[in-house]
């Protein structure tokens, strides 16, 4: 039944006869053909290289040529310290095509890999010998044993080969199964022993087994079939170096046998239900391993999907990133002009009519305002208390007597008598404030109070700290800066005039979070928005992921209207102000709740 373990001396072919082979040609080298056993050679190599991951030996040769000297698939020899594997099992590949030394190339011939994987796992457990003048018979069983004890072994050390194991059982028990040593109830329990041992090590599942471990138990007996599951359990478990140990089990195997088989009715045609039993098995894993194959595929494209689409996203963000900065260089390096989308100047269309001088209301809403904001800046000093058995810090005397009395008992002191207070400033968060204002003919009424905030909000923010930035952009279809991003308090109030049509609020804000960093955390962030927002539907649409995008990051979004028809933008704090002369004040308050909320 195995032949894992049978020696023979390799057939060799004399120089002589290689040079009289030479001289019936013209005397050059015969022509190797690319399938030749000399091809093999490298494959062998190569072989020989993954085999020392596999088995933990460095001391074996594998040979890969067409045929083995065994007659069997693939044979280990642990007397000459070599593996042998046929050729074949690599078809319909070519030597030329099979790199074994890179990992993942065995995923090409899982049925060469699988049967490889098998016999290093006799090269890595089969370490225990028969002493001469044991029983042949005794042997024989504990060699059939043997096969699912050193796969379940190897696949302890080695989980991720059980794929490999379950391809290679197709080609390594389907032939003992169809050409059996074996008859009648000893072939049964052969079956039972190479696929059901199988199971039980974790190799074929219980439901694909079921077909052979019914015909089993139908012609062995629940009482046999019991007592043989015990023995192959109990070889399981067998160190490698037993060999005490695993030829008692093959005593225990033939005893159960010889005990049980004469009062056993055996089929006639026992060899054809058993190989049909085998290969339904063997159908059943296949399509097992198909599903998971497909399952694993499935999922890996899901994946490459999801990470494609991630990259696409990436691009998108980073062509979104590109296209604001562009904008907001356009915008705010104009010189106060007016541009189109693209960034050209778009001079006859601009809503500024001039600047004016600050009046006296301002001034006093501007210094109010600085002095809320730098109030809602201060951030108390942190402490930070730490302990030490050594100077500097504040003695307590008693952890120091704890201490004492700790070093006097002789274990180790762990009391720390000396404790100090660190105070640390922390630093006031600067702001940063964006307006978006609607100039489109529907928003007349918001213009003076708009400007007139403009101005309060960046000479007080520019009052209260160097690095706090405020911007104002003006927006139908064109884009204009009224007050760039600068660290500089505006001297004059712009004025400008409601009278143009279509919206571009999704460039503006665009520009406002590249010209501000309001998707940057680490200061106080606010963007307003005065608008009635009665946009179509794509200009709503492209809005609103802007104002998303900006209150996932932590910017606080307002939106002001002044008219009970106007629409709210989802994703903004709505505030309808019946009085335009009020949004000043109300604009100033948002500043300052969003720096009391910086943390």
């Amino acid at each position: 039944m195995s032949v894992h373990h049978h020696v023979q001396s390799p057939a060799t072919t004399p120089d002589d006869d290689a040079d009289l082979a030479r001289w019936a040609d013209d005397g050059a080298p015969p022509a190797q053909s690319r399938s030749s056993p000399d091809a093999w050679l490298r494959v062998g190599a190569e072989l020989g290289d993954r085999l020392v991951a596999l088995s933990g030996r460095n001391d074996l040769l594998v040979t890969c040529r067409p045929g083995t000297r065994s007659g069997a698939p693939a044979a280990f020899f642990p007397l000459l310290g070599e593996v042998e594997v046929d050729a074949g099992l690599f078809a319909p590949l070519q030597p030329h095509e099979i790199h074994p030394r890179i990992v993942g190339d065995e995923d090409r011939y899982p049925a060469a890999w699988g049967v490889f994987v098998h016999e290093a796992a006799h090269a890595a457990h089969s370490a225990w010998t028969a002493p001469a003048g044991a029983d042949p018979r005794v042997v024989e069983a504990a060699l059939l044993l043997e096969e699912s004890r050193v796969e379940g072994a190897h696949l302890i050390t080695q989980p991720t080969d059980r794929t490999y194991l379950r391809t290679s059982a197709r080609t390594l028990v389907m032939p003992d199964i169809d050409h059996p040593t074996l008859l009648g109830v000893e072939h049964a329990a052969a079956a039972a022993a190479l696929v059901l041992g199988r199971r039980d090590v974790g190799i074929l599942d219980a439901g694909e087994t079921r077909a052979v471990a019914d015909l089993c138990e139908k012609v062995l007996g629940a009482d046999l079939l019991a007592t043989l599951t015990r023995i192959w359990t109990a070889a399981h478990q067998c160190p490698d170096h037993d060999a005490t140990t695993m030829l008692a089990h093959g005593q225990n195997w033939c005893d159960a046998l010889d005990a049980a088989a004469p009062a056993l009715p055996v089929p006639k045609n026992l060899a054809d239900l058993l190989s049909g039993a085998v290969r339904v098995v063997m159908d059943s894993a296949a399509a097992t391993d198909a599903a998971d194959l497909a399952a694993q595929a499935a999922a890996t494209n899901a994946m490459a999907n999801r990470a494609r689409a991630q990259g696409s996203d990436r691009a998108q963000q980073a062509s979104r990133r590109r296209q604001a900065a562009a904008t907001a260089k356009s915008v705010f390096n104009s010189g106060g002009g007016t541009v189109n989308l693209d960034g050209t100047p778009a001079p006859y269309s601009t809503p500024v009519t001039g600047t004016r001088r600050p009046t006296a209301a301002e001034q006093s809403a501007a210094a109010r305002l600085s002095r809320a904001l730098r109030a809602a800046a201060y951030r108390e000093r942190t402490e930070e208390r730490t302990t030490s058995p050594t100077p500097p810090g504040r003695l307590s005397v008693r952890a120091a007597l704890a201490r004492d009395a700790q070093l006097a008992a002789g274990s180790i002191p762990v009391a720390a008598p000396f404790t100090r207070t660190r105070r640390r400033s922390s630093p006031t968060p600067p702001l940063r404030v964006g307006i978006a204002v609607d100039v489109s003919g529907s928003m007349r009424a918001a213009c003076a109070p708009v400007a007139s905030a403009a101005w309060i909000v960046a000479r007080a923010a520019a009052l209260t700290d160097p690095d706090s930035r405020t911007a104002t952009i003006a927006y139908d279809t064109h884009l204009t800066a009224l007050n760039r991003p600068t660290h500089r308090a505006p001297e004059r109030v712009t004025n400008f005039v409601a009278n143009g049509s279509s919206h571009n609020l999704a460039n503006a804000l665009d520009a406002l979070d590249h010209g501000l960093e309001l998707s940057r955390p680490g200061t106080g962030r606010l963007l307003v928005i005065v608008t009635d927002a009665i946009y179509t539907a794509d200009e709503t649409a492209a809005a609103v992921t802007r104002v998303k995008r900006l209150a996932t990051a932590g910017c606080a979004v307002l939106q002001l209207t002044l008219t009970e028809e106007s629409q709210r933008l989802p994703g903004t704090t709505l505030l309808h102000l019946p009085r335009p002369s009020s949004a000043p004040a109300a604009i100033a308050k948002a500043a300052t709740d969003a720096i009391r909320r910086t943390r």
